[in-house]
């Protein structure tokens, strides 16, 4: 009959293991909303994002399998680091999260191309004027820098979700 205290103890004992992960904290009260990734979860979405470099870039689609389209890469790899799930589309993209200044960029941003009202393309900034993105037919998934010439020309808005 000392198998059953055993028993007991291990099923405990791995329920507790199951539950050890400890919780995303709530941001402060009185934070401002784009404060609620972590320095690490912003590092491991651009780190995600530049991983995804030379997939091929599909209209609509949102898989490395299928293949990405800017808001669908962005989607596909917050959902996988944050476990948030940014809008699907450019335009709703445009007002998601909080507007930051360049100065305040960090990776894991949005960079958003066009006006306020019309946005046109969405990348992930991974660091150094760096950014990764789905940009055309034809194309894959790559890294571009924001001071490039034809990305240099663009309206660019940051946001951090």
């Amino acid at each position: 009959m000392r198998i059953l205290p055993c028993l007991t103890l291990s099923t405990a004992l791995l329920m507790l293991a199951a539950c050890s992960t400890a919780p995303v904290p709530a941001p402060p009260r009185g934070a401002p909303a784009y404060s609620r990734l972590s320095p690490d979860q912003a590092s491991d979405i651009a780190i995600h994002a530049l991983g995804l470099v030379g997939t091929p870039y599909r209209y609509g689609g949102n898989t490395p399998d299928s293949g990405f389209d800017c808001s669908g890469l962005i989607g596909y790899v917050y959902s996988r680091r944050a476990g948030m799930a940014p809008p699907r589309t450019v335009a709703q993209l445009g007002g998601f999260g909080q507007a930051i200044a360049p100065d305040e960029l960090r990776t894991g941003d949005l960079v958003i191309f066009g006006t306020d009202r019309n946005p046109t393309h969405a990348g992930i900034y991974v660091g150094e004027g760096r950014f990764v993105h789905a940009p055309s037919t034809g194309g894959t998934v790559r890294m571009d820098q924001l001071a490039s010439g034809y990305w240099s020309k663009q309206r660019t808005a940051f946001r951090r979700p």
